[in-house]
C-alpha cells in the first residue's frame, strides 16, 4: 500500500473540563467510523505545552483537530485559541469552539480570534449528538486537512 492510500489515524484534541461532555464527546466520537485517538485535556495551562511537545507531552502527536470549550481552569478558551492560531507552528489546526456561551460577544470574540467555527451545546442530547456527528463528517471525513 503506497502512502497515498494509507488511512492516517485522526488525531483529536479535546479540551473540556465538564465530565460528563469529555463522555458524552468520547463515546459518541469512538462511534463513528475512522481510526482515531482522542486526548482530553482539563486544564488549559497544558494545552500549550501538549502542543509545543514540552515536557510530559514531548510524544504527543500533533491533532488533525481541536475541540475547544471556552469556559476551562486556569487559562480560559480565548487564550489558548489566541496563542494558537498566533503560533506559526499551530496555526494551521482547525479549532471548534463548542461552548455553552450564546453570547454575541463570545462568538465574535472567537471569529476575531480565527476560530474554524463555533457551536453552542444544545441542552438536547440528540442535538448534541448531531453537532459532533456534523464535526466527524465534516472536518475528519470530508476535508484535507493538512
Amino acid at each position: 500500500m503506497n502512502k497515498l492510500s494509507e488511512k492516517k489515524v485522526k488525531e483529536i484534541l479535546l479540551i473540556e473540563d465538564n465530565p460528563a461532555d469529555v463522555r458524552l464527546m468520547t463515546e459518541v466520537l469512538k462511534d463513528i467510523n475512522i481510526e482515531k485517538n482522542i486526548t482530553v485535556l482539563e486544564d488549559g495551562e497544558k494545552v500549550m505545552d501538549y502542543l509545543l511537545k514540552n515536557g510530559q507531552f514531548v510524544n504527543a502527536k500533533r491533532p488533525d483537530i481541536i475541540l475547544l470549550d471556552l469556559n476551562i481552569p486556569k487559562k480560559d478558551g480565548f487564550k489558548i485559541l489566541e496563542e494558537i492560531k498566533t503560533s506559526n507552528a499551530l496555526k494551521t489546526i482547525p479549532v471548534i469552539v463548542i461552548s455553552t456561551s450564546n453570547s454575541q460577544e463570545n462568538i465574535r470574540q472567537a471569529y476575531m480570534l480565527h476560530a474554524n467555527c463555533y457551536f453552542v451545546k444544545p441542552f438536547q442530547l440528540d442535538e448534541f449528538i448531531r453537532i459532533i456527528r456534523s464535526i466527524e463528517e465534516f472536518w475528519l471525513n470530508l476535508v484535507t486537512l493538512p
